[in-house]
């Protein structure tokens, strides 16, 4: 039995090594099925390196296990990774906004299935929060740090707009009246091109969800995209600003 035992711890520790998914890893994603309850994200460190390192980290960390996408907006984004589940939390850790009006050269832009940071009114005040673009919304390109996107699996991610929503904090319908949980997010094997990869699992049954066990969140600091209207007189657009809990004042963006 002890010989077994140490087989496997062996063969784990190889996984580990090797740069495949570990035993924890693939336990973590039993029963994940790409396009039906799952979707990858590629990360693209040569471009967003403070970003992705601060993303894979947490990711490795188990920090998003248990957490939800809170925020889900019809033709705009689905946001997610806040451990207060309302917009308003953080983790430790606040990073350098890697975008070009914070003096850092980023070309990858907010296209459909881009993943980028959320952030208060302060450029380097990303921490845990991420959103994913469902349309092509460029006008946010070089005031956030887009570093990844869906590279499979964007119809799980559709899949959320069909949750009903009720008003959110931002005045707008979208949160989702039926919870959507990370179920798990995992590091996977680096695309062909060498760059990392991460699964994320989703599941609706919190009975389901095993939480990471240590959360750091920072009251004071608040990571959100939130919403504005530019122009009341014409076709509304969906603008992304930062927000923080003392000041509520907006800045448009776009």
């Amino acid at each position: 039995m002890k010989k077994l035992r140490f087989t496997a711890y062996a063969v784990c520790a190889a996984l580990a090594l090797s740069g495949l998914t570990s035993c924890d890893e693939e336990d973590l994603l039993k029963g994940a099925v790409i396009g039906e309850n799952s979707f990858v994200v590629t990360l693209y460190p040569e471009i967003a390196p403070e970003t992705c390192e601060n993303f894979q980290q947490l990711v490795d960390e188990s920090f998003y296990n248990g957490l939800t996408f809170h925020r889900v907006v019809d033709g705009f984004v689905a946001q997610g990774g806040d451990p207060n589940g309302d917009g308003t939390g953080a983790s430790s850790k606040a990073i350098k906004g890697e975008f070009s009006a914070n003096g850092v050269d980023n070309n990858i832009s907010h296209v459909r299935g881009t993943v980028s940071m959320a952030r208060a009114d302060d450029f380097d005040s990303a921490t845990c929060q991420f959103f994913i673009c469902y349309e092509d919304i460029t006008y946010l390109d070089g005031q956030y740090a887009a570093f990844g996107s869906v590279t499979e699996g964007m119809e799980v991610v559709d899949g959320f707009l069909d949750v009903p929503r009720s008003i959110g904090r931002m005045g707008e319908i979208s949160v989702p009246e039926t919870p959507i949980y990370i179920k798990g997010a995992a590091s996977i094997e680096a695309d062909a091109a060498g760059n990392p990869r991460v699964q994320f699992l989703i599941d609706y049954d919190k009975e389901n969800i095993n939480p990471a066990e240590t959360t750091t969140v920072l009251p004071e600091t608040t990571s959100v995209v939130s919403q504005t209207s530019t122009d009341i007189s014409s076709i509304t657009e969906t603008n992304i600003s930062g927000t923080t809990e003392e000041s509520t004042t907006s800045s448009a963006v776009g």
